[in-house]
């Protein structure tokens, strides 16, 4: 979130109405879509109000927003760690993000396991240098070592 660049609000537009229309897209985190008003140049004491608002109006809900997010990026074939790296990055304490992944309730190694098998075609690894770049495909995806050990034991040894 960097402010040195903010453009000046257009002379239409409040902040409220830029976030509805932000909000009418996808849904966003808090911290997001005050990063998001603040880059358009709008007053960080006018953002603040603006997203209370909308929060008690119900527009903007940061828990709306994880259980959403985590849904489109399992859908995605992305592990836990990415999930949660990615939540905490647009400002989603660890707590709430840990909270959702088991609400989706989700066989990490089944998912593991499906998203080796669309991408190596279940061909297991003819080399270790071929072993250690499938598994480096399923740790940039975001699944533990030990889930990562399970698929790479349940597709074939070396």
């Amino acid at each position: 979130m960097t402010a040195a660049k903010a453009k000046p609000p257009k002379a239409e537009q409040d902040p409220q109405e830029c976030a509805l229309r932000l909000l009418a897209r996808r849904e966003h985190s808090r911290y997001e879509l005050a990063g998001k008003l603040a880059a358009r140049g709008f007053a960080r004491d006018s953002v603040e109000t603006v997203l209370d608002d909308l929060e008690s109006e119900g527009w903007l809900s940061d828990s709306r927003f994880v259980s959403e997010f985590v849904r489109y990026r399992i859908r995605q074939g992305q592990g836990p760690l990415r999930i949660t790296a990615d939540l905490r990055h647009r400002g989603i304490d660890e707590a709430q993000a840990r909270q959702a992944l088991q609400a989706a309730e989700v066989d990490w190694q089944v998912q593991a396991l499906d998203v080796y098998e669309r991408r190596f075609a279940g061909e297991p690894p003819r080399d270790y240098r071929e072993r250690a770049r499938q598994m480096r495909f399923l740790q940039s995806r975001g699944f533990s070592a030990e889930i990562i050990r399970r698929v790479m034991n349940e597709v074939g040894k070396i």
